[in-house]
């Protein structure tokens, strides 16, 4: 919804081979190939949850990405993408670099990421602590430096608001906020758990401090939002390199 309705913002023609790191539930590969129904679609992730049954041209591989070695050549996709790894991997910028490598030259690649740190325009969010995470828990907004420093070109950023519930008037807002509510609500224990078990916290002590945690989420009072993010950028032809250098 925040894309309305896109699944990607690059200009593809006729790509030949696409990679979806971190899956997940394999929706994003799945729909894809409905739009290219003649390209291979491989979607990876480190659990086997994906459906068995899918579409001809969509493969789902167990894999992980932050390995020195890829199943593949270099120069090999025409289209990398990744949604929502926020915290999932110690080095994004790593995988970035991966990734690179393994695009042909003029390729794509496209990120998708929320940053959790709320945000308010009205002055109805009191002031918050700011911890650091054990993890690259705020990647957001660093990719597309990150893809700057590592070579993309034509590097592009695009932010969306994505409301915490549905304080907003605005009826799309709304929308996207009770699904972001929802989100939140459902994931809030797999977000907290490993990083308060590594502070020493109990899991009871934790399920106790996310009781406020959830009311907090749930307060209209309160307009926060948090950004989401859609950061593109193209590994250069061989002639352009050889300009830029």
């Amino acid at each position: 919804m925040a894309m309305d309705g896109r699944l990607f913002r690059v200009p593809l023609q006729d790509p030949k081979h696409i990679l979806d790191i971190g899956t997940g539930s394999g929706i994003w590969p799945i729909e894809m190939s409905a739009l290219f129904p003649n390209t291979e679609i491989i979607g990876t992730d480190l659990s086997p949850v994906q459906p068995t049954e899918v579409p001809p041209n969509v493969h789902f591989l167990i894999d992980d990405a932050t390995e020195e070695e890829w199943l593949w050549n270099k120069n090999y996709f025409d289209f990398i993408h990744t949604g929502h790894l926020s915290g999932a991997m110690p080095s994004f910028k790593r995988v970035l670099r991966q990734a690179f490598k393994h695009l042909k030259p003029g390729a794509y690649m496209e990120c998708h990421e929320l940053d959790p740190k709320p945000k308010c325009d009205d002055n109805t969010m009191p002031p918050r602590e700011s911890r650091r995470g054990i993890q690259q828990f705020r990647i957001a907004h660093r990719l597309a430096q990150w893809m700057k420093d590592i070579g993309f070109v034509d590097v592009e950023q695009r932010l969306s608001k994505i409301p915490t519930n549905t304080w907003p008037e605005d009826e799309k807002l709304r929308t996207i906020g009770a699904w972001s509510e929802n989100n939140w609500l459902d994931a809030l224990s797999g977000w907290s758990y490993k990083p308060f078990l590594a502070l020493g916290w109990s899991k009871p002590e934790i399920e106790v401090f996310l009781v406020d945690v959830r009311k907090s989420i749930q307060d209209r009072s309160v307009h926060a939002y948090m950004e989401f993010y859609v950061v593109t950028g193209r590994k250069p032809l061989s002639s352009e390199a050889r300009t830029t250098s």
